[in-house]
């Protein structure tokens, strides 16, 4: 029986790979009295970008509107580094497409809320997220986790 190696998960690097805040409509907007709708958009991707190492990125787009006009416009990419190596090809989607983005999300969480903040607005607090069922919902639609 030959030796196998131990699974080895280590978190190389979490960083803020990009974030913008556009405002439009500004300063005009910004006197309405109406209260703004909010619609927030998540996404997870993977780049195998060396042997056994990753790059998981979480994106989160934060758009408030009166009416037909942008209040602000977020948008936020952060990203992790990780290895990952003698993990079982089973059990390395769920490595990639759940362990790794919950590790990110709340540095993503954080920076999009300062943003917001910076930018004059109350922060918007970005919901806990099941990256499980993110993950089984992507995997049903037969989107690939990793991309090269």
């Amino acid at each position: 029986m030959a030796d196998q190696e131990a699974p080895v998960f280590n978190i190389q690097r979490v960083y803020l790979k990009e974030a913008s805040l556009e405002q439009p409509n500004s300063p005009a907007i910004l006197l309405e009295q109406e209260q703004p709708s909010v619609e927030i958009n998540l996404g997870v991707n993977a780049e195998n970008v060396a042997e056994g190492v990753f790059e998981i990125t979480v994106t989160a787009t934060v758009q408030t509107k009166i009416q037909d006009k942008t209040v602000f416009l977020v948008e936020c990419k952060q990203a992790g580094i990780f290895e990952v190596r003698n993990v079982p090809d089973d059990q390395m989607g769920a490595v990639i497409g759940i362990a790794c983005p919950q590790i990110v999300y709340p540095y993503l969480r954080g920076n999009v809320a300062d943003l917001i903040q910076r930018g004059g607005f109350p922060p918007v607090h970005l919901a806990e997220i099941n990256f499980q069922q993110m993950y089984e919902q992507q995997a049903a639609q037969g989107s690939p986790i990793i991309t090269q």
